[in-house]
């Protein structure tokens, strides 16, 4: 088992300097879901061996800080911020700072090959969504502020379409450690979307719309 001990000093810089910038981000990508990455990312660490939890803990961190700033390409601008962060090289050598960035890069469901380290098959597996409303309340989100001009039959038909190719039967949204959770929400998903009408009325539910 790793030591599941963050580098207090480490903790209290990203918390104070690098927290308060997802504010800028839309909701699905707000700290909230950041901190779920961080606590499934330290649980899965312990799914392998020599793992450095504090680099763990910091590619969690940082790896949707650079979303507000172009979506399509986040995961490269969040590396390079990382990557740049002057406050951040204290804590890791050049090696580490390396994978570090490579696994922020590479965390992305729709990237077509796997990480290209254990650190960043952990992180990309739990960035994995587990709950089906909280992916319907995270496209909603999206859909308003990057869809403005859609009406809501048109936000609920991407919405379908975006569940059904992520995460149903052969999604791209892939995973690379042991996760009981996201294997029951896979199975609940072919459930779910199996009937139109029904996502469409739990996707009103779960958003407040009338």
């Amino acid at each position: 088992m790793n030591n599941l001990s963050i580098n207090p000093e480490l903790r209290q810089c990203i918390e104070s300097k690098i927290f308060p910038i997802y504010e800028k981000n839309e909701g699905g990508h707000g700290l909230n879901h950041i901190q779920y990455v961080i606590d499934r990312s330290l649980k899965f660490a312990n799914q392998f061996e020599d793992i450095d939890i504090n680099m763990v803990y910091t590619i969690a961190a940082f790896h949707d800080i650079g979303h507000h700033i172009d979506k399509d390409i986040h995961e490269i601008l969040s590396a390079k911020m990382f990557y740049e962060n002057e406050d951040l090289k204290s804590f890791f050598n050049d090696s580490e700072r390396l994978i570090i960035k490579e696994a922020i890069e590479d965390h992305r469901a729709s990237n077509d090959t796997a990480p290209r380290s254990n650190y960043g098959k952990i992180v990309s597996s739990a960035d994995r969504t587990t709950d089906i409303d909280t992916v319907l309340k995270r496209t909603h989100s999206y859909s308003l502020k990057h869809r403005t001009s859609y009406t809501l039959d048109e936000m609920i038909d991407e919405a379908y379409t975006h569940m059904c190719k992520k995460y149903g039967k052969n999604g791209y949204a892939k995973h690379y450690v042991e996760d009981e959770d996201y294997t029951n929400f896979l199975n609940a998903v072919d459930e779910f979307t199996k009937d139109k009408n029904q996502f469409i009325r739990r996707y009103k539910e779960i958003n407040n719309i009338k």
